[in-house]
C-alpha cells in the first residue's frame, strides 16, 4: 500500500484489496444460515464436494469438505433444496466468495426419511428387493432362530408364540442390540453367526416399534446387504405394521410384527396332525382302489397270456411228428429201391450172366452210392432242420435266456415286468429273477 504525494488516494494490489474483503465478509458474517437448490454437483477423488447453491436470482459457490459430508445420513444431489449452516470466505487465487457448510440438511424433509428413500430407490435398482432373489422358507423347520435383543419383550413374547403353536419347537436367540450406534455391526455380526449354523433354516430378525431415529440400525446399507447375501432365509419383523425399513424390502419375508413372524414361520402342530391323519386316510383308501383295479388287469392279461411251457410242449409233439414222417420217408424210399433192385435181379437171371454179370455190378455200385449220396442228404437235410427246430425251441425258453446273463426285472410289491426305466422310481424296490435265484433290490439311479 503506498501513495503518489500525500493528497493522493489510496492506490491497492489486487491481493491487499482481496484480503480486506476477506476480512470484512469473514468478520460480519462468521457463521450464516442459508437455503437454496444445489446445483453443478462435483466430488473428486478428495471426498469434497464443491457445488453451486442457487434461487431464482441469484447464486453462490459452495462447499461442505469431507470431514462434515461423512456426518450426513442422505446423499447430496442435484436439485436437491437444502437449508446449511456456514461460513463466508473468499478464495484468493480467483478473487471469489463462497460458502463453506458445516452442516447441510433437507428443505421440507428430515435427513433421515430422505437417506432412506434415497437407498430404497438406489438398492431397488440393484434388484435387491425383486422377488425372485427371494429364498423360499421351509414349510416346517427344525430348528428357529432369533436375532434380536434378548432383554425385551419381543424375544418372549416370539419364544411363548412359537411354543404355543409347535410345543417343544427348538428355539435359538443370537442376541444383539437393535437400537443405538453399535447395533448395525452387531446385527451384521449375528448374521454371520447365523450363517455358520450348520443347521440354521430360517432366522426372524425382530424388534418392537419405536421412530424413525430408533430404527435407523435397520435402514443401514451394510445391514442390507448382509441380509441379501446370507444363505439362511430372514424374516424382518421390525417394528409396527405401519414401520417399513430397508430391512423389510430386502428380507425373504416381511412380517408386520414379530408376533405375526412368529405365526408365519410357525405352522400349528395339532393341526399338521390333523393334516396328516387326513391324508393317510385317503392315501390308504387311493391305495386300495389301485390294488384292486391293477388285479383286476393282472387277472385279464394273465387269461390272454399264453403259458410258455405249453408251448414247449406245441413244438416238441411237433419235432416228434417230423421225426416220425422223416423215418417213414427213409424206409419208403428203400423199400422201393429194393423192390427195383428185385425187379433188376429177376430181369438179371433172363440174361447172359457173363455178359451182364459186370454191368449190372457196376450200375448196382452206382446205384447204392447213389442211395446213399441221396440218403445222406436226405438225412443232412432233416438234421439241418431239426437243429433249426431245436434251436428256435431253445430260444423260446425263458430260462435258457436266463442262463445267458440275462434277468426278469419286476417292480415290488405289484410285480410288474419292467420294460423302461421310466417305470420305477429312485428308492423302489424291485425283484430280478436269475437263471438260478432272486435278487431283491433297490434302484438308486437311472438312465434313459
Amino acid at each position: 500500500m503506498g501513495s503518489f504525494d500525500d493528497h493522493s488516494p489510496t492506490v491497492y494490489t489486487v491481493s491487499e484489496l482481496t484480503r480486506c474483503i476477506k476480512t470484512l465478509l469473514e468478520q460480519e458474517f462468521p457463521l450464516v444460515w442459508l437455503s437454496g437448490e444445489i446445483s453443478n454437483l462435483r466430488t473428486p477423488v478428495s471426498g469434497h464436494h464443491y457445488f453451486t447453491l442457487k434461487d431464482q436470482q441469484a447464486q453462490i459457490n459452495a462447499v461442505i469438505f469431507k470431514g462434515p459430508a461423512k456426518r450426513l445420513k442422505y446423499r447430496i444431489e442435484n436439485g436437491l433444496s437444502v437449508v446449511g449452516l456456514g461460513r463466508l470466505s473468499v478464495y484468493e487465487p480467483r478473487g471469489t466468495y463462497q460458502i463453506l457448510f458445516e452442516h447441510l440438511e433437507p428443505k421440507g424433509i428430515g435427513a433421515l426419511q430422505l437417506a432412506f428413500d434415497q437407498l430404497k430407490k438406489r438398492l431397488e435398482d440393484e434388484g435387491l428387493f425383486a422377488a425372485q432373489h427371494k429364498k423360499k422358507l421351509p414349510a416346517l423347520p427344525r430348528k428357529i432362530h432369533i436375532i434380536t435383543s434378548p432383554t425385551g419383550a419381543v424375544v418372549h413374547d416370539t419364544i411363548q408364540i412359537i411354543q404355543r403353536r409347535f410345543p417343544n419347537m427348538p428355539i435359538v436367540v443370537i442376541p444383539t442390540r437393535v437400537q443405538g450406534d453399535a447395533a448395525e455391526n452387531e446385527i451384521m455380526a449375528a448374521i454371520e453367526v447365523l450363517n455358520r449354523q450348520p443347521d440354521a433354516e430360517i432366522a426372524i430378525l425382530a424388534r418392537g416399534g419405536g421412530s424413525l431415529e430408533d430404527l435407523q440400525p435397520f435402514n443401514s446399507e451394510p445391514l442390507a446387504r448382509a441380509i441379501f447375501h446370507s444363505m439362511v432365509p430372514i424374516v424382518s419383523a421390525v417394528g409396527h405394521e405401519t414401520d417399513f425399513t430397508i430391512a423389510d424390502f430386502v428380507a425373504d419375508l416381511r412380517a408386520p410384527t414379530p408376533s405375526a413372524a412368529a405365526e408365519m414361520v410357525v405352522p400349528e402342530k395339532h393341526r399338521l396332525q390333523k393334516q396328516v391323519t387326513e391324508m393317510t386316510s385317503s392315501l390308504a383308501r387311493q391305495i386300495g382302489s389301485d390294488i384292486t383295479h391293477h388285479r383286476s388287469d393282472l387277472d385279464r392279461l394273465a387269461r390272454r397270456l399264453r403259458d410258455p411251457k405249453r408251448q414247449i410242449q406245441e413244438l416238441r409233439l411237433k419235432l416228434d411228428y417230423i421225426n416220425q414222417q422223416l423215418l417213414r420217408r427213409f424206409n419208403d424210399r428203400i423199400e422201393n429201391k429194393r423192390m427195383a433192385l428185385r425187379h433188376v435181379a429177376t430181369r438179371l437171371y433172363r440174361i447172359p450172366i457173363q455178359e451182364k454179370l459186370l454191368y449190372y455190378q457196376q450200375r448196382l455200385k452206382q446205384i447204392d452210392y447213389n442211395i446213399l449220396n441221396i440218403i445222406n442228404m436226405q438225412i443232412s437235410k432233416k438234421q439241418a432242420q431239426k437243429q433249426a427246430l431245436t434251436l428256435q425251441l431253445a430260444a423260446l425258453d425263458p430260462l435258457n435266456v436266463l442262463r445267458r446273463g440275462y434277468s426278469i426285472v419286476r417292480s415290488l410289491p405289484e410285480k410288474q415286468v419292467l420294460k423302461t426305466s421310466k417305470s420305477v422310481t429312485i428308492n423302489q424296490q424291485v425283484e430280478i429273477q436269475l437263471s438260478a435265484g432272486t435278487l431283491l433290490c433297490r434302484v438308486e439311479g437311472k438312465q434313459p
